[in-house]
């Protein structure tokens, strides 16, 4: 039975933004920080929901450097994938000086390697960048899918420890989940609403959206499922299952950032050619977070 590095709830946080645009750092550090305290296992930084694709290469690094230098005692990993193996390269060495104890690395898009291009480019990272890596699989926004059998020839590198699961495709990600149990790699749901139901298959833990907003919930819900509590672990997912469904009827991270603001922690603003949450989704998302938010949360904290 191997021990795996990754485990439990890690929220992709958002990048706050002010009014002009710029990089609001101080709702960043507080968000980090406010993580923390409600018991996530870790943060990820400059992901998709940290809308990484419209921060500049100095801006990515420098959320990295604050997200580091605002909390204490979880691991900072932060998302430095390309479609472009150089990019990616130079993104992952630079968070890596900047602190970050892991990386995110999403597939190339737009130009959709084939799956022999795809292993080439994560071992050019893994073999360069001696950080533990999370190869992340999103085809609905990349436009290529990892197979099974390349996600599980990359589990054999040292430096790749984990595996973000967000193609929707259960049966693909049950067979990664068998074929690597002898390896010390993770696989962690990058879908909010198949987080249970990955646990329940063997996942490790999630990469969570819904996190920034209801981390306490998250983690008791994935605490419960990893001690085996399968009871309380439904009844939370359930809790949380039209919440997370208001949080996808925009792009990603549109409704999170609203949520966000209607619960105090920042501006609702996203960069171009984003836009806002419209009103009548706002309307039925702070619906929602009133319902959750006079709903008492049990202690988070479970044996694992």
């Amino acid at each position: 039975m191997t021990t795996q590095l990754f485990e439990g709830v890690y929220p992709a946080m958002v990048t706050p933004f002010d009014t002009d645009g710029s990089i609001d750092f101080d709702q960043l550090q507080a968000d980090a920080q406010r993580l923390e305290a409600a018991g996530v296992d870790g943060l990820v930084p400059v992901g998709s929901t940290g809308e990484s694709a419209t921060l500049s290469h100095d801006e990515h690094v420098e959320v990295v450097e604050a997200v580091v230098d605002a909390v204490e005692d979880v691991p900072v990993i932060a998302g430095t994938g390309s479609n472009n193996t150089r990019e990616a390269l130079e993104l992952s060495r630079r968070a890596a000086d900047a602190g970050a104890d892991a990386l995110l690395l999403i597939s190339p898009y737009y130009n959709k390697p084939e799956q022999q291009g795809l292993v080439e480019h994560y071992r050019t990272l893994a073999d360069e960048v001696d950080l533990p890596q999370i190869v992340y699989n999103v085809p609905s926004r990349t436009g290529r899918n990892i197979e099974p059998d390349t996600a599980v020839e990359l589990a054999s590198h040292p430096n790749v420890a984990g595996f973000k699961a967000a193609s929707g495709d259960t049966g693909q990600i049950s067979e990664i989940i068998e074929r690597t149990r002898d390896e010390d790699f993770a696989v962690l749901s990058g879908d909010d609403g198949m987080t249970l139901p990955l646990l329940s298959i063997g996942a490790d833990g999630c990469i969570s959206v819904i996190a920034n907003v209801e981390p306490e919930r998250t983690c008791a819900m994935v605490g419960s499922a990893l001690a085996g509590d399968y009871e309380r672990a439904r009844r939370l997912h359930h809790e949380l299952g039209p919440l997370t469904r208001q949080l996808f009827v925009e792009t990603n991270p549109i409704p999170i950032k609203e949520a966000m603001h209607i619960r105090g922690h920042g501006t609702p603003y996203v960069r171009s050619p984003l836009t806002r949450l419209s009103e009548r989704h706002r309307n039925a998302l702070e619906a929602e977070l009133e319902r959750l938010a006079e709903t008492d949360v049990e202690s988070a904290g479970v044996d694992r």
